[in-house]
């Protein structure tokens, strides 16, 4: 059972290893779970059950509720593909025990997974995931008579009117003045994100809100290259913004008139400083080790605190919860704000953005972003390295640390996750496993645009370095 492991987003893996097999393992152990770990009583608590986009999601998910059913659980089943955090909303709206999502997120269409969603809604730590994978057996046989229930059911109204209500707490949720193309990918966010900002009013363009599970032949990542559409057709409906989604909408990106495609860390210290521009908001953010600086010199001027944490929405939501976090949130893309829930909404922060957008410019706010706080450039790229070398990369890296990246001394270290090494012009690289990928990954933000590939370059070398001395 070993060879099924819960990652960063759940459980992933290839066509190969995605079987029936494992799959109907995987939601075994997670009923052995809910009920000997968590003392459930299955014929109290109902299971939430969804899939998104992909060829197999659909299989995967009727094989998922006839093991929950089967011990004992009502299943409630989602009626179509739907975005990630729709389903994980309707576990605390319905008080359910849980819900399952099959999923591969932004990873390529040959990929799929399982997701497990716990009672509160947060993303699971590993405590809750470890558990699962120790009770990954196959699926136990029990007399039919005490078999639960499966039914189908739609989250998407629920989900739209906690939106709505919630991003009216802190913004004009009047868009009628705003006009959004809105790129799906094929993904799980089609009929869903758009529908939404409609409902508040906006007239929305839409592009690849068709199905494919095949996302196009990519990825259903939300990054420049595969957005690279996005700004010309932007420009040619003279839109106000463009709004993407990854596969299962749990992520989102922006597109802009006059800078184009944005990366999360501009996205994040965009809608933070609009929520602080009201005299009666106020809380501290809650980012990764892997975003911006930019977010720490906001929160210092609004007289707030950040709070860093390692790569992985489970503990984005923990800070929330533990700092009282007004909003948190990781340059990938993924967000959620205080109301909502400890899950990362690509469909509300798509609403937030707009109602952001729709009361001055997202350029206009940068341009006075960059003017207060100085300004960031950011990036990050994969080197490919086995799962089984990840551990001793790090662990070689730790014992050869660097005195010197890209002619700029290593000033301070942090290793939450991976390590962090800050240099002597502010500059930063970050050097951490992919806990999805067969991939290291990296990250760098420097203030000075002519120094970015540079530190992207020398990161990578030091990966391919103690790659090979553990080869």
């Amino acid at each position: 059972m070993s060879r099924i492991a819960f990652g960063t987003g759940g459980w992933r893996a290839t066509r190969e290893r995605f079987t029936d097999e494992n799959v109907r393992m995987v939601g075994q152990g997670v009923a052995t779970y809910l009920t000997e770990t968590q003392g459930v009583e299955p014929s109290e608590k109902p299971v939430a059950v969804g899939y998104d986009a992909r060829e197999t999601s659909a299989d995967a998910a009727a094989s998922l509720a006839d093991v929950l059913s089967s011990n004992g659980f009502d299943v409630l089943l989602t009626n179509r593909d739907l975005p990630t955090p729709v389903i994980a909303y309707s576990v605390v709206n319905r008080d359910l025990a849980g819900a399952l999502i099959v999923t591969a997120s932004h990873n390529p269409p040959e990929y799929n997974g399982v997701k497990f969603v716990p009672g509160d809604a947060k993303s699971a730590v590993p405590s809750i995931t470890d558990a699962i994978e120790a009770h990954i057996a196959p699926p136990k046989v029990f007399p039919e008579e005490k078999h639960g229930t499966v039914s189908r059911f739609n989250p998407v109204d629920s989900h739209r009117t906690h939106a709505l209500e919630l991003t009216d707490r802190y913004f004009d949720t009047d868009l009628s003045n705003l006009t959004v193309v809105y790129d799906a990918i094929h993904g799980s966010g089609r009929g869903i994100t758009d529908e939404l900002l409609e409902s508040a009013g906006a007239t929305v363009i839409r592009h690849r809100c068709d199905r494919d599970p095949t996302f196009g032949g990519n990825a259903p990542e939300p990054n420049p290259e595969t957005l690279a559409e996005l700004p010309g057709i932007v420009d040619a409906h003279d839109a106000d913004l463009g709004i993407a989604n990854d596969g299962d909408a749990d992520r989102i990106t922006v597109c802009t008139p006059d800078r184009g495609v944005l990366s999360g860390h501009l996205l994040f210290a965009t809608i933070y400083e609009a929520l602080l521009g009201d005299a009666s908001v106020t809380g501290s953010a809650i980012r990764t080790v892997s975003t911006t600086f930019l977010i720490d010199r906001i929160a210092d001027m609004h007289g707030t605190e950040v709070h860093e944490v390692p790569v992985g929405f489970k503990w984005i939501a923990d800070g929330m919860a533990t700092y009282n976090g007004l909003f948190g949130g990781e340059e990938s893309g993924g967000f959620t704000i205080d109301g909502h829930i400890g899950t990362k909404d690509g469909v509300l922060v798509a609403l937030l953005a707009a109602a952001v957008a729709s009361s001055e410019p997202i350029d206009s706010r940068l341009d006075r972003l960059f003017e207060t706080y100085g300004e960031i450039h950011a990036d990050k790229v994969s080197v490919d390295c086995p799962d089984e070398q990840k551990d001793a990369v790090i662990s070689s890296l730790e014992a050869e640390l660097p005195d010197i990246v890209a002619g700029q001394s290593v000033v301070d270290t942090v290793s939450l996750d991976g390590y962090k090494l800050l240099l002597e012009d502010g500059s930063w690289i970050l050097i951490r496993p992919s806990g999805t990928e067969p991939k290291m990954r990296l990250y760098a933000e420097t203030p000075t645009s002519g120094r970015l590939e540079s530190l992207l370059d020398a990161g990578s070398e030091l990966i391919v370095a103690h790659r090979e001395q553990e080869c």
